[in-house]
């Protein structure tokens, strides 16, 4: 998926909603224990009932790693699932030296067709430009939304004392253009968004951190919208785990419409 056709698919919805499919067998509803796959299945019910209000679902590959074949089986069968004009991440957060960096790229760009792949960018170039040789999308780690990002991310570097992170998405800037190249910006740090927006002010940000994290949609979306809204605000805990019950899909439903709606309000207001 190209950049036209996110950015239409984000007004025909008037939504920038990520569903990240973090698909925990532990905390899936019970009754789904006994089918014959339940990440599946539990996935299934989980797209029917949220895609009318969501552009993007991002699977958090760990959460199938973890089971093995069998998850990665429930992976496949899922990415197969969701509909063709809804945008795909892995959340797989690769980057290694460049030949197995282009093993990666095969794997979820080739095997799998995901639209992009969340990198790591500790590395450097070598290790990002495999997975920028494919008509896919690169999601680099930039200023991310847990605690411990405080640890390096925000550190001064020598050039300009810049942070760390402010370093990595101008440098990144020159191995591939906002086509291809979007950033992870968290959401728990919205004092922030503006100021990144203003290095990147062409790229889109997917932006972690609402929801069960606590980030504000409203701030996020005030500081951080551009012309093509240049926003895919991720909430996966807060919708997929609205229920544990037999309505699960029904409430997840209810949550990502509840969000959409402030979404519509914010693209108005801020646009």
């Amino acid at each position: 998926m190209n950049r036209a056709q996110l950015f239409e698919q984000i007004k025909k919805k008037e939504s920038c909603l990520c569903v990240g499919l973090d698909t925990d067998l532990l905390k899936i509803p019970k009754h789904l224990q006994h089918t014959e796959d339940p990440i599946f299945e539990f996935n299934k019910q989980i797209i029917d009932a949220t895609h009318p209000y969501c552009v993007a679902y991002k699977p958090n590959i760990a959460f199938y790693e973890a089971l093995g074949p069998t998850g990665w089986v429930s992976l496949q069968k899922t990415l197969a699932y969701i509909p063709k004009d809804i945008f795909t991440i892995a959340d797989a957060k690769r980057g290694d030296i460049g030949n197995t960096s282009a093993l990666y790229a095969r794997a979820f760009f080739e095997q799998m067709n995901f639209d992009s792949i969340t990198v790591a960018p500790y590395m450097g170039e070598d290790s990002v430009k495999p997975f920028l040789m494919r008509d896919k999308w690169v999601i680099l780690l930039a200023h991310t939304s847990n605690s411990g990002s405080n640890d390096f991310q925000v550190m001064e570097v020598t050039i300009g004392k810049r942070r760390l992170y402010e370093e990595v998405i101008l440098k990144s800037q020159q191995w591939a253009t906002p086509d291809q190249l979007m950033f992870v910006v968290g959401a728990t740090h919205p004092e922030k968004i503006a100021s990144i927006r203003a290095l990147a002010p062409d790229h889109f940000f997917l932006v972690p951190g609402i929801g069960a994290q606590g980030g504000d949609l409203e701030k996020v979306m005030q500081h951080g919208m551009n012309d093509s809204c240049g926003l895919l605000i991720n909430s996966a805990r807060a919708i997929i785990y609205a229920s544990d019950g037999k309505d699960f899909a029904k409430r997840a439903g209810e949550e990502a419409l509840k969000v959409q709606q402030e979404m519509s309000e914010y693209l108005t207001k801020y646009s």
